[in-house]
């Protein structure tokens, strides 16, 4: 049935196969957390996914559609002169980060990418309270906008 749908509507067969694997793995991944209906048919509902899926990757394809490269593409990008501006180092903001010092280092990657609550961030940092290690996380927060914005100012500039 997923098949029949995905063809009609201008997929292929290894679209229909591609979309029915994945309608697999959400309704998997619903049964397992018993987040499944208990009033619809196991198939219907099965094909229900697949249905949404798909739908989902004829928006996606209208959106950006799929263009094929030929040897003159290839051609044209080998012969063109590099851009003087993409060889140009740009710092990311990881590399800011690392220059704002150990402590803001620290306390920002803490909170933000281990995702570690503030009372652990408080008692690693040896602030007094919570309120103090929020009012630091927010200082060294702006100190590393500011060090974007100036880098990203003197790109622009140069």
């Amino acid at each position: 049935m997923a098949r029949r749908h995905v063809r009609r509507y201008g997929g292929t067969a290894a679209d229909a196969q591609d979309i029915f694997h994945d309608a697999l793995v959400i309704f998997r991944e619903k049964a397992l957390t018993d987040a499944l209906p208990t009033a619809a048919l196991l198939d219907n509902y099965l094909l229900g996914i697949c249905r949404h899926l798909w739908q989902r990757e004829r928006l996606r394809r209208r959106q950006y559609p799929h263009a094929t490269l030929t040897d003159t593409h290839y051609q044209e990008l080998a012969a063109a002169p590099p851009d003087p501006a993409d060889s140009r180092e740009t710092p990311t903001v990881l590399a800011q980060l690392g220059r704002l010092g150990e402590r803001c280092r620290t306390i920002l990657l803490a909170f933000y990418y281990f995702q570690k609550p503030l009372t652990q961030i408080a008692a690693t940092h040896h602030c007094g309270t919570v309120r103090s290690a929020t009012v630091q996380k927010f200082k060294c927060l702006e100190r590393l906008r500011n060090a974007v914005k100036a880098t990203t100012i003197r790109d622009f500039a140069a």
